[in-house]
This record gives C-alpha cells, sequence and structure tokens, in this order.
C-alpha cells in the first residue's frame, strides 16, 4: 500500500519543518522561520479496559508492507514495520503517514531535550563509565548517533483490592546464661537473646494506582523501557503529527491485554509494601495473595526516546535517553585491557606497600611525616 508523506512546509520558503524540541514549535531548517504548534484543549481521556480488549480481539491482525512517496524528492520508500513517521532516506524530508494499524495514539509527551543536549547528556554518561572501550568514546564523536523516537506506551489507572494470609513475627527478649573465655578462663553472663513470636495473620488492602506506564515497543528492551522512568504524564498533550516531524514513530507492537500484565507487576510490588505495613509488627511473612482489579482504564501515548546502539566484539549495546527528563540508561560494554591494567595498577600498589613495610622504609616515611607537620 502506497502513501503520500504527510510533511509541513515553511511559510516562508516553503522548505520543510521539523519540530524543534528547543522553541516547541517547527522550525524551518534554511530559514528558521517558526510556526507555533496550537496546542489542543482536547480532553485526554481514559479509555475502559474492558470494553476496549473486547472491540480489539473482534479485529483480524494484518500486516501491510507501507510504501511512503516523498513530497520533496518524489522518491518512494518503505517503511520499516510498524513505523508512521520517519525521514526520506533520499533528502531527509519529514514524512508521516496518517494509517496506524489498529491503535492510533490519543496522546503525547513532545521531546524537550534537542538532539545537542541528548549527546552532551549521552557523552557525559559515558565518560562516567571507567573501563568503556575508547572506541565507544570515538563513536560518540559522530554526530548522527542518536535517533529520536516517539515509543509507544499504555498508561494504566487500576482500583485494586487484595486479600492476604501471612504470618506477622513480634521479636522479644529472653534471658540466658553463655559461657565465653576471659584471659584464658571460663565465664558465664547473661545476655539478651533475641527470639521472634509468629502469629497467623489475614487482612485486606485497597490500593488505587493512576498512569502506571508500559512501553509497548518491542524496538528497545523490556529492562531499558522500565529504566526510563519516571515520565510525567500531566504533560501530555492531544496527538498531533506536528510533534513528528523529523522524528521516528512506532506502532504498538505490545497489546493493551499484554500491557496490563506487565502492569500487574508492576503493581504487585506496591501491594506488597502495603500489605506489610497492613500486618505490622517486626517481620511478616506473606502466603497467600489475591487480587481484584476493578475501574480498569488506560491511555494509549506516544513518550519520546533519543536513541542508540554500538557494535563491540560481535555484540550489540543499546542505549536510551529519556527525552523529557534527560535520564540516560543502557547496556555497557567493558574494555579487557582497562579491566587488566587496572588490576595490575591496582597489584603494583598493594605490592609497593608490603615491600615498603617489609624493609622498614614504609614506617621511616611515616615518621618523617609526623616531623614535617608537627
Amino acid at each position: 500500500m502506497t502513501f503520500t508523506a504527510i510533511n509541513f512546509t515553511c511559510s516562508s520558503c516553503g522548505a520543510p519543518q521539523k519540530f524543534s524540541p528547543a522553541t516547541g514549535t517547527l522550525i524551518c531548517e534554511f530559514c528558521r522561520t517558526q510556526t507555533p504548534i496550537k496546542v489542543s484543549q482536547n480532553t485526554i481521556y481514559e479509555y475502559n479496559f474492558t470494553q476496549a480488549i473486547a472491540t480489539l480481539n473482534t479485529q483480524k491482525n494484518q500486516t501491510i508492507e507501507k510504501n511512503i512517496k516523498c513530497q520533496k524528492c518524489g522518491s518512494t520508500f518503505t517503511l520499516t514495520p510498524y513505523s508512521f513517521s520517519s525521514n526520506c532516506p533520499y533528502c531527509q524530508t519529514p514524512a508521516i503517514i496518517d494509517f496506524i494499524h489498529e491503535i492510533t495514539p490519543k496522546a503525547l509527551i513532545p521531546f524537550s531535550l534537542s538532539h545537542k543536549e541528548a549527546q552532551i547528556r549521552f557523552i557525559h554518561w559515558i565518560g562516567s563509565r571507567w573501563f568503556a572501550p575508547n572506541a565507544l568514546k570515538k563513536y560518540l564523536n559522530e554526530d548522527s548517533v542518536l535517533t529520536g523516537y516517539y515509543l509507544p506506551y499504555w498508561t494504566y489507572d487500576s482500583d485494586t483490592t487484595t486479600s492476604y494470609q501471612g504470618l506477622r513475627g513480634d521479636i522479644y527478649y529472653v534471658t540466658v546464661t553463655k559461657t565465653i573465655v576471659e584471659n584464658g578462663r571460663p565465664r558465664q553472663i547473661q545476655v539478651q537473646e533475641a527470639h521472634i513470636n509468629w502469629k497467623p495473620v489475614n487482612g485486606v488492602v485497597y490500593v488505587s494506582f493512576d498512569d502506571v506506564t508500559i512501553g509497548a515497543s518491542k524496538t528497545i528492551s523490556r529492562a531499558i523501557l522500565d529504566s526510563l522512568e519516571p515520565w510525567d504524564t500531566t504533560s501530555l498533550v492531544s496527538y498531533d503529527e506536528k510533534y513528528l516531524s523529523g522524528f521516528e514513530a512506532e506502532e504498538y507492537t505490545i497489546g493493551l491485554d499484554n500491557g496490563f500484565e506487565f502492569a500487574k507487576v508492576k503493581m504487585a510490588y506496591q501491594i506488597e509494601q502495603n500489605i506489610r505495613y497492613d500486618i505490622g509488627g517486626d517481620q511478616q511473612e506473606i502466603q497467600n495473595i489475591h487480587t481484584k482489579y476493578n475501574n480498569v482504564t488506560y491511555k494509549n501515548v506516544l513518550f519520546p526516546v533519543w536513541t542508540a546502539s554500538f557494535e563491540w566484539k560481535n555484540k550489540t549495546y543499546h542505549y536510551a535517553i529519556n527525552a523529557q527528563t534527560g535520564k540516560v540508561v543502557g547496556e555497557r560494554p567493558y574494555s579487557s585491557m582497562k579491566i587488566i591494567f587496572a588490576i595490575l595498577s591496582i597489584l603494583g600498589v598493594v605490592g609497593g606497600f608490603l615491600y615498603l613495610n617489609e624493609t622498614g622504609i614504609l614506617q621511616e616515611l611515616i615518621n618523617s611525616s609526623v616531623i614535617l607537620f608537627r
């Protein structure tokens, strides 16, 4: 299926405009004319989870090849799977399509971190990794390292009711007699010994969750997606293709139902903390938990991320930067030569210390230092 690219042209010179995180406007790369983006006053709704699942399950899964025709150079190219916003590979003109399979995002957080700012943060982050190979730092000097993506996310709200069974442990102390050896002779002393009194408990806790965020893309690993948090969802604006101009954007590859299973895992941690507080005592043991999820709603949104990848010794390492907060996360390669050098340096310092100690030179240096600083 072939689509005509959607892009936004400068009113002054007719050149393509891209969204600028620095100004929050569309900006022409040639004459620098800025075009404000009118912020929609539409309410960003929460949608009923149960109703949506029933609707989505009736739709047939289909794979559609998306060919897109650039309006500037006339070239036709194919978008990568699940992509609906990109740049023409021939002239770099922004190219967006209005077809999104199954799920259309209703809101997004615009990029607030520019490419230059992201690059600086990334270089600083890598620089703080002592054992990173020099090849990675050289790679960072390239201007095209980072790619801006709008990645799909689900946000979930839910009221939870959790019944539990467990044990409450209360510490108490008893006086016991122990034998110790003092000056070569056994002696008996009395000490306080801690014991725990366990008793069975059960109860119910109620926890409400708001905007549990779950990444719905397979482009980046689950560990990295989760590490990018937190997201300030109060900054969400209604979906507008203008914010996508110049950036990549992806469709959902993790469904609404599967996303909620990931959300349950996140919610389980907070529920467990509330159960332990409810049990009280000095220690808690939770044996059975049963949670019901009520009034579940969701939003389908896009979050801004700068991404990069680096190949080192036949392995690819992935990085991501939260383009709202500037938080950098990712995997890191290690330089074996740097580690070996560091170990040898430490051994050299330790060996020198031992040598000086054995020869008496160390004590002489210490005595000299004491005299010097008197």
